[in-house]
C-alpha cells in the first residue's frame, strides 16, 4: 500500500510539474522605426505645390476673362501678379538646391492667397 501512495503521490507532483511548464513567448520583433523623408525631395514637393497652385489661378485667370467677368487688361495684371510671385518661388527655390523651406511656402501661400482673393471665383 505504501508503494502505492508513493507511487501516485510521484505521479501526481509529476503532472504538477508538468502544467507548470509553460512555452516561452515569442520572441519580441524588433520593429524598424518607419524611415524619414529625405529633406531634399520634401522641399522639392513644397516647391511643385507651389507651382501647382500658380498654375490652377492661372487658369482660372483665363477662365474668368473668356467667361467675361472681366476684361483682358485686367487679367494680364493679375497674370502678372502670379508671374512675380512664380518668380520669387524661383529664386528661393534656388538658395535651397530647387526645394523650398516651410516658412518660404508659407509666405508664398500667403502671397497667393491675397492673389485668389483677388481674382475671385
Amino acid at each position: 500500500m505504501k508503494k502505492t501512495i508513493c507511487a501516485l503521490a510521484s505521479g501526481v507532483l509529476l503532472a504538477s510539474l508538468g502544467a507548470c511548464v509553460v512555452n516561452p513567448p515569442p520572441p519580441r520583433q524588433v520593429v524598424a522605426p518607419a524611415p524619414r523623408p529625405n529633406p531634399y525631395d520634401v522641399a522639392r514637393e513644397r516647391f511643385g505645390q507651389i507651382n501647382g497652385r500658380i498654375d490652377n489661378l492661372g487658369r482660372r485667370i483665363d477662365w474668368h476673362v473668356n467667361a467675361g467677368y472681366y476684361p483682358p487688361p485686367h487679367g494680364g495684371a493679375l497674370h502678372h501678379r502670379l508671374d512675380v510671385i512664380r518668380q520669387e518661388a524661383r529664386d528661393m527655390a534656388a538658395q535651397h538646391g530647387g526645394g523650398l523651406s516651410e516658412e518660404e511656402q508659407r509666405v508664398l501661400n500667403h502671397e497667393l492667397d491675397g492673389a485668389a482673393r483677388a481674382i475671385g471665383e
